[in-house]
């Protein structure tokens, strides 16, 4: 039997709705991966969930005058509802207070890690706000990072991914009213990282990382692995089951390694992990660190975004400096936004969202994509009685270009597959297949001209029918929604398999049914 591929995509927080930075990231090109393992018939899952319980949720109920629970749920269904708008299709979403289980899991294994002494307390400084009365922690408190003197909120540094302890921030200040934070002995709970020196080494050296992460990775080992809190002071989250610190809540970061460990139960391998370059040392240390202590099997490989920018400025939910998914959906479409997301996705480097850019993408491929199509169909209408033709594939250049694009099938297939992933070269060689089929009618659509050019001129036509078949099976982990009416249209399975073999038009005889409206995007 097939083991099942597994791919998860990092969990959103419920402080707000999907922006269009977070179908960039992760999320989309996810369901890329899954769709095209599962058109080459590779079983595969799909998971993902729900940060509840992050400080960002309950500083977003804190700003707006709501109750945490209320926040997280409303924006939590808002968040699926946008994910299958996009066409974004899990197979698993874990939702933390509603999930069975899930509570009582976080909880176990804190205990033990803590009976075992993995988990360990310490006294250490941590801010306060003497105006709030309130511990600093997470998202209360910013500050400059201190390791690369950036902005940042407690826990994490955005800029470099680097961890912090809250009370180590540069000038540390309350987020809710801006007053500099004292600074205050507490003890919480923490999980040493440096026990865990050898199985991280080991497994880093064993991963082909991109080199930032590599660097990320480096320099954590050379300035000592940290020592992460796993608990803190409030009243959201999981209750920490630990004498002595039953007041705390267990930090949400440990909350992500216990789900892990519960969704691996019965699976022999890792999962791809989507995520972006913020959360790092999340999924390369703390996670990992978490699963080697109950020895289960760490990620295969990670798939690593940068920012997406709007206006100069990295998208941000509790800013409110976004263009909203659901907006941009409801504008443009799934489709058109997914390919717009995936040319522009910050692979290795940070993109910019330029709404114009996007009004573009729809203009091309109404421009080029649709209206190759529109002209194909419109040709079989008039001159092939709306049939596919008798003549087999051929045309004034057509063996050539088949050659090209068989070739072109074994680079989608590279840029499709986890080793090479890379929806921004997956969307270029797409492109190219259209333009390629524009070229090809355009010199072939002379033969209507001539005489003795009617069989060639259908041979040619049936050879955009193998193109077109092909386009319906090499786009669909992209566009979806386009994909499946070019199928439909052309009397074919959706889905296929993205292989050269895709190259086939539909049998002679055949007549296409192409929609009233616009293939791809609207």
């Amino acid at each position: 039997m097939t083991a099942t591929a597994w791919i998860t995509a990092t969990p959103p927080t419920p402080n707000g709705e999907l922006h269009v930075g977070h179908l960039a990231g992760p999320y989309v090109a996810a369901d890329v991966l899954r769709r095209f393992l599962r058109a080459d018939g590779e079983p595969c899952r799909l998971t993902s969930g729900l940060d509840d319980h992050d400080s960002v949720v309950e500083l977003c109920a804190l700003t707006q005058g709501r109750k945490t629970e209320e926040v997280a749920d409303g924006y939590g269904e808002a968040i699926t509802v946008d994910w299958r708008r996009a066409g974004v299709e899990f197979d698993q979403i874990t939702h933390p207070r509603a999930e069975p289980g899930h509570l009582a899991a976080v909880r176990g294994l804190f205990q033990e890690l803590h009976a075992e002494g993995v988990i360990v307390p310490r006294s250490r400084l941590l801010p306060f706000c003497a105006p709030c009365d309130r511990p600093l922690h997470g998202a209360y408190v910013g500050g400059g990072c201190p390791s690369c003197g950036a902005p940042a909120q407690g826990n994490l540094c955005r800029s470099c991914a680097r961890p912090n302890d809250c009370g180590d921030l540069l000038d540390p200040h309350c987020v809710l009213c801006g007053t500099p934070a004292g600074l205050r002995q507490v003890r919480r709970l923490y999980l040493p990282l440096e026990h865990f020196r050898r199985e991280l080494t080991e497994y880093w050296a064993g991963l082909e990382l991109p080199p930032r992460l590599a660097v990320l990775c480096d320099r954590l080992l050379q300035d000592g692995l940290p020592e992460v809190a796993v608990s803190h002071p409030g009243d959201w989250g999981v209750e920490v089951p630990v004498a002595g610190f039953t007041e705390q809540r267990i930090d949400p970061r440990f909350e992500l390694a216990a789900g892990r460990l519960r969704q691996q139960e019965g699976r022999d391998g890792g999962p791809v992990e989507f995520f972006g370059f913020d959360r790092a040392y999340v999924h390369l240390a703390l996670v990992p660190a978490v699963l080697s202590a109950r020895g289960a099997a760490l990620p295969s490989a990670f798939q690593v975004n940068e920012h997406y920018r709007l206006d100069g400025r990295r998208f941000s939910t509790g800013a409110r400096h976004a263009v909203w998914a659901l907006d941009a959906l409801t504008e443009a479409g799934s489709d058109t936004l997914r390919r717009h997301v995936l040319s522009e996705r910050p692979e290795g480097r940070p993109a910019d969202f330029d709404p114009a850019a996007l009004d573009a993408t729809r203009e091309h491929l109404q421009g080029s994509w649709n209206s190759w199509l529109a002209t194909l169909f419109t040709a079989l209408r008039e001159d092939c009685d709306g049939l596919r033709p008798e003549q087999e594939p051929g045309g004034a250049g057509w063996a050539q270009l088949r050659e090209r694009l068989e070739r072109t099938a074994g680079d989608l297939r590279c840029a499709y597959g986890p080793l090479g992933f890379s929806p921004r070269r997956v969307v270029a060689l797409l492109d190219e297949v259209v333009r390629l089929a524009e070229d090809f009618h355009a010199v072939n659509a002379h033969e209507r001209d001539r005489p003795s050019g009617a069989e060639r001129y259908r041979a040619s036509l049936s050879a955009e029918l193998a193109i077109a078949a092909a386009l319906a099976a090499w786009a669909w982990p992209v566009m979806p929604e386009g994909a499946e009416r070019l199928a439909c249209a052309l009397g074919l399975p959706a889905g296929g398999p993205v292989t050269a073999a895709a190259l086939t038009p539909p049998a002679p005889g055949t007549r296409p049914a192409p929609p009233s409206g616009p293939v791809f995007g609207y």
